[in-house]
């Protein structure tokens, strides 16, 4: 309690009943305890009950404050993971057999949000053409648009054991496809 009067520079004091003593404990000492209490009553009614909490409304308080923290914690563990469904499921790793209509609908919102973003970018791709070096004519705009990657296998490369690894035909690849086969 000491630090709490001389860190926040407040007068402060603690009564503390119990069932096991007929007197309360009173802190620093009964003066100063009626000081405190006398200062105290000297404020309005209205500014006393602004910051006045209890054991059960503090404790109402804190757990809406989690409560808040908990759902929010569940819905971003929720966007990852339909997130990570999605993009799964565009490499072709998991099928959507099995979700229910609580899935199907976060699913479809995260697909309609992706495609709104695709579509941000692309517009803003669309106005601020690239100069000859590649990069934005604009100093604002910190997105390049990157060249289209291709791979490109030597004839003299053993094939021994790569098949999984390097395919011949990867120019004529879907480039999503291309893309998910990078990432795994």
């Amino acid at each position: 309690m000491s630090e709490l009067i001389t860190l926040c520079r407040i007068d402060a004091c603690a009564i503390m009943c119990s069932q096991y003593e007929s007197q309360p404990k009173v802190w620093p000492s009964p003066i100063g305890v009626q000081q405190v209490l006398f200062k105290f009553k000297m404020i309005p009614e209205m500014e006393q009950r602004k910051n006045m909490v209890n054991q059960e409304s503090f404790f109402s308080q804190r757990t809406i404050k989690e409560v808040k923290q908990l759902n929010k914690h569940c819905k971003d563990n929720r966007v990852k993971k339909m997130t990570q469904f999605m993009f799964n499921n565009i490499c072709g790793k998991w099928v959507v057999h099995g979700l229910n209509f609580w899935d199907l609908n976060d699913l479809s919102l995260l697909l309609d949000e992706t495609m709104s973003n695709i579509d941000k970018r692309m517009d803003a791709f669309a106005i601020t053409p690239l100069n000859a070096q590649g990069a934005s004519s604009s100093s604002s705009s910190f997105m390049v648009a990157l060249p289209l990657m291709t791979m490109v296998m030597p004839k003299m490369m053993p094939r021994i054991g790569m098949e999984d690894i390097v395919q011949s035909d990867v120019n004529n690849m879907d480039p999503m496809k291309r893309i998910c086969e990078q990432l795994y």
